[in-house]
């Protein structure tokens, strides 16, 4: 990026910036997700780090909170109050520990964890052991007077155990129960809800009427001393809560001494599996120096700390800037836009690619090339545009508009009246055939191990096969001069299209990339067919075809799993002569049809599963194995219909909307106990 084109975009990031934080900060409203202002954060930071001539005193990266309402009477810290550095992953809490090392050398660093709670910074005063006055941060060096809403907190003590005077800051909160009550009246009462428990605490505090903020069941931990007249300091931060507690100041117990990054990793995943249990919102972890000797060594930046830094959890969204948008071409002939991406990480992944969905999507959307958008992970997997950061707009962004004829093979391409895809209308389109055969190969298909993307192009490119079935005739001299070919490669290819011949019938049928039929549905599908022919020990596809071409079309739209839609999909892939003639050809190079023994009924069978975040003792596609081996359901989307959410670590958006349905969520010991069970 040129200088003149980075000023615009800090310009453009600062502004935007300032104004989502005016919103969360002073009006208590959350336009959009935390880890969307984050991210806008961390770009302003990088490009202000490679342009420093370029930082201004204003810029909100120089800055501690935001302005002030000028509601209430503004009353100077005793204290500077700070900001916390963000880290996100393992590498960048890994920097900070190293940078912290040298800052005091030959010293033995300790650690102390402690739950970051999503809610608003408080800092009290006491006089002689009697609470005298509550301020917000504010800016850090001078906040708002709230101490007629301080008061009405039962948690806050109005007198402490000792005469002391006393400065000490911690956070305001709502509990998820107290959140859902005040926005559940707030809708009865046909008033706007909070949008979430932060924003909720907040606006509480800052009422002008004491008797609403005492309704609203508000809660605070201390964590943070500050100007005090107690006869010793407390050497470390472990011992400073432990102070609190004495005084009768409320502490969260969550806290945790770490000697090292490893002890540090597991105590945010063991907060980060515990989350969901939790009666209030977190969102990470802060971690601290714990002996407060090296405190003043280590000092501060221009707005924060050297000793402690915010670990936070994975962000669920994140922002980056649209380069490009290009059109992906699928097995079945359907045209994809997908954006292409400055790298952002979202959910502990690095994403460059994003599907638009279609033409419909990027109109409603009003998506351009060169926009800034939100990500995040549908599904908790696939990346999408979430929506345009418009404000962001230099006015050289410009329109995307879908191509007339396919950008494979140039064949015309159509939308079908009624369909919101384009589509290409040529079924030997190469990028059709290639994602036929990927497809094909998958592992919850044939499941044909080392056929990856890049071998099966060459072997299209050099016209050594054509279709599924020529998978079955290759032979060593087929492969062996290809180029990065050896000999123990091809062997290993040829040994796993050998085993791939012996398939289950759900597998091979999902194989065949039917339009609109999934793994789950052609898990159905077969089910419904074995048990029709009586759950036979032995198989044929010459059985499976004879069988499923007798079925009509309104049967195949009775069976469960299977709609409209998807039984016109099936009626007509078995009624064409093309799809026939491949089936035969595979019957005729050996694949046969495995029959799996009955399985056995266990707390698993029958029930319907979907996963979501990382599982740590199995992949997702070893769990998704395991329950299908059981007779459970893998479903990709949480319904009325899913029995268990099975949550890992980073759980996604599946968890809020499993909570909206009741759907009972199940974290993976107990999953693994259903397993062994």
């Amino acid at each position: 990026m040129l200088k003149h084109e980075a000023q615009l975009r800090i310009e453009k990031l600062r502004e935007k910036i300032k104004g989502l934080n005016y919103k969360y900060f002073v009006l208590d409203k959350s336009e959009v997700d935390e880890s969307v202002r984050d991210s806008l954060k961390k770009e302003l930071k990088a490009l202000e780090t490679e342009y420093p001539d370029l930082i201004t005193s204003d810029s909100p990266t120089q800055r501690v909170g935001s302005a002030l309402s000028g509601r209430f009477a503004k009353v100077s810290h005793i204290s500077k109050k700070w900001s916390l550095q963000d880290v996100f992953n393992e590498a960048e809490l890994t920097d900070w520990i190293e940078r912290t090392e040298r800052f005091i050398p030959n010293e033995k660093v300790d650690f102390i964890g402690e739950l970051k709670i999503d809610g608003l910074n408080i800092t009290l005063h006491y006089k002689k052991g009697h609470l005298v006055r509550g301020i917000t941060r504010g800016d850090g060096e001078t906040g708002e007077d709230v101490t007629h809403t301080i008061r009405t907190i039962d948690s806050i003590p109005l007198e402490l155990h000792e005469p002391i005077d006393l400065e000490v800051s911690g956070e305001v909160f709502l509990t998820k129960k107290a959140f859902e009550r005040i926005n559940k009246k707030l809708t009865d009462d046909g008033e706007e809800p909070f949008a979430n428990p932060r924003n909720a605490a907040a606006g509480s505090v800052r009422q002008l009427d004491p008797a609403v903020a005492a309704g609203r069941e508000l809660q605070a931990y201390m964590y943070e001393l500050g100007a005090n007249t107690l006869e010793k300091d407390p050497e470390t931060q472990t011992k400073t809560l432990e102070k609190f507690a004495e005084l009768g100041l409320p502490i969260n117990p969550g806290h945790k001494r770490l000697r090292d990054a490893e002890d540090i990793m597991k105590f945010r995943k063991q907060v980060g599996d515990d989350r969901e249990k939790l009666a209030y919102e977190i969102d990470g972890i802060v971690v601290k120096v714990d002996n407060k000797a090296l405190w003043s060594r280590l000092g501060f930046t221009a707005k924060a700390p050297r000793y402690a830094v915010a670990f936070k959890f994975a962000a669920v969204q994140s922002t980056s800037q649209i380069l490009d948008i290009q059109v992906q071409v699928g097995r079945t002939g359907t045209l994809t836009p997908v954006a292409h991406l400055k790298p952002t990480e979202v959910a502990g992944v690095t994403v460059t690619r994003a599907t638009l969905h279609n033409e419909d999507e990027i109109a409603r959307k009003d998506v351009r090339i060169g926009d800034t958008v939100i990500i995040q992970r549908a599904g908790d997997v696939i990346p999408e545009v979430v929506s345009v950061l418009t404000d962001l707009r230099t006015g050289h962004e410009k329109h995307f508009h879908f191509p007339k004829h396919c950008p494979i093979c140039g064949s015309p391409v159509v939308r079908p009246e009624g369909e919101v895809a384009y589509r290409c209308t040529n079924h030997d389109c190469f990028a059709q055939k290639s994602e036929r055969l990927f497809h094909f190969v998958s592992r919850d298909a044939m499941n044909i191990d080392g056929l990856g993307e890049k071998v099966i192009i060459q072997l299209l490119e050099n016209g050594i096969i054509a279709d599924p079935s020529d998978l079955y005739t290759l032979t060593q001299e087929d492969l062996i001069d290809l180029p990065l070919f050896k000999e123990k490669k091809t062997e290993n290819i040829l040994s796993a299209i050998q085993k791939s011949k012996h398939v289950t019938l759900d597998r091979f049928i999902y194989a065949l990339g039917i339009r609109y039929l999934g793994e789950q549905g052609s898990s159905e599908l077969a089910q419904f067919i074995l048990a029709k022919e009586g759950h036979p020990k032995h198989y044929s596809i010459e059985k499976f075809l004879h069988f499923i071409q007798n079925l009509t079309k309104e049967e195949l739209n009775n069976l469960e799993g299977i709609g409209e839609k998807v039984a016109t999909s099936l009626y007509e892939y078995f009624q064409n002569k093309t799809h026939l003639s491949l089936i035969e050809k595979l019957s005729s190079h050996g694949i046969t049809i495995e029959i799996e023994p009955p399985k056995k009924q266990t707390a698993i069978t029958g029930k319907s599963f979907v996963l979501t975040g990382t599982l740590t003792g199995m992949s997702r596609n070893e769990a998704k194995d395991k329950i299908k081996s059981l007779g459970g359901k893998v479903l990709s989307a949480i319904t009325h219909d899913t029995d268990y959410l099975v949550v890992g670590e980073d759980a996604g958006s599946k968890l809020k909307k499993a909570n909206e349905l009741n759907i009972k969520v199940i974290e993976e010991n107990e999953f693994l106990k259903m397993l062994e069970g």
